[in-house]
């Protein structure tokens, strides 16, 4: 089964100042294609990695956004805004305040590695009621979001600069993760106002920063710069279909098998070496349910 080379994801590295739907836009433009959407919307100020996938691809995209991310941010301490990063109306201000030591703050990093509760920024594409809050602010509606369980794999501190009240770190989280309110949660453990003033995604999954593509690159380059779907499908259990339950599964039907139960519930599932699509596990009936089939033989 051959894949249509339009159908796949795309490693596009947004730049400051562009929305991700500005991103999609300019992508449409380069291949001359409708169908295209984005994994994991990026702040118009932050920059970095933008899963984007084209064709059929765009199925997929719900399963992408399931990955972990990787952040570079940099946090400013003594300022406050009504939106977490340095483009929002300042709300707090301290200027006279000693610069936290360099141990004080590693200790105050490692109290939000794990699981932990956060409270996603008002000033977000979050959907209240149907409505991003981001919209509902702009339109006077108060907004209140409710806090929600990430996980935070790691928190590295990369550079500690007091003299600019500064600390640069690299974070590896779960999907859901907003770094602007990490940053203010690390500043009020801290005693102090703080602000993201610097973000650059770095990792989505298996999409790299050292591997995107600028809008310029992918001007070169055109549909040949789109990849296969399934090479960044990993972060999802296989499961490898028996040859005799692959038409039902095309066909949207579940597979009556009950040869081994995954360890998750959604999967990339294969039969004879060849991407299907995703599954899922239903565990009352112990068979996996087609969630969405991407490729089909003729006749199925």
């Amino acid at each position: 089964m051959a894949e249509k080379k339009a159908d796949g994801f795309l490693n596009i590295l947004k730049p400051p100042g562009m929305s991700s739907h500005d991103v999609i836009g300019a992508v449409r433009k380069v291949l001359k294609m409708k169908r295209v959407g984005h994994a994991g919307t990026l702040d118009p100020a932050a920059a970095g990695v933008l899963p984007i996938a084209t064709g059929q691809a765009a199925r997929l995209i719900e399963y992408l956004e399931l990955a972990d991310k990787t952040y570079r941010a940099e946090l400013t301490f003594g300022l406050a805004t009504d939106s977490g990063d340095d483009t929002g109306e300042v709300t707090e201000s301290v200027t006279d305040f000693t610069m936290p030591s360099k141990e004080e703050v590693m200790a105050a990093l490692q109290k939000f590695t794990g699981v932990i509760r956060q409270t996603p920024p008002a000033h977000s594409a979050i959907k209240i009621n149907g409505k991003r809050a981001c919209d509902l602010l702009r339109q006077g509606v108060a907004v209140e979001i409710p806090s929600r369980e990430v996980t935070i794999h790691a928190i590295d501190l990369i550079a500690y600069k007091p003299e600019e009240k500064k600390i640069l770190i690299d974070v590896k989280c779960s999907k859901g993760t907003y770094i602007r309110s990490l940053c203010l949660d690390i500043g009020a453990a801290l005693g102090l106002p703080a602000v993201m003033s610097f973000l650059v995604r770095s990792r989505v999954g298996d999409f790299s920063l050292t591997e995107a593509l600028t809008l310029e690159e992918l001007q070169e380059r055109g549909a040949e710069a789109i990849l296969p779907p399934v090479e960044f499908l990993n972060h999802l259990e296989r499961y490898d279909l028996d040859p005799s339950r692959e038409k039902a599964f095309c066909n949207g039907l579940g597979t009556g098998e009950r040869r081994r139960v995954p360890k998750s519930d959604t999967l990339r599932v294969y039969c004879a070496g060849d991407f299907l699509g995703i599954g899922r596990y239903d565990r009352k009936t112990q068979e996996v349910i087609p969630a969405k089939v991407i490729l089909r033989q003729a006749g199925h």
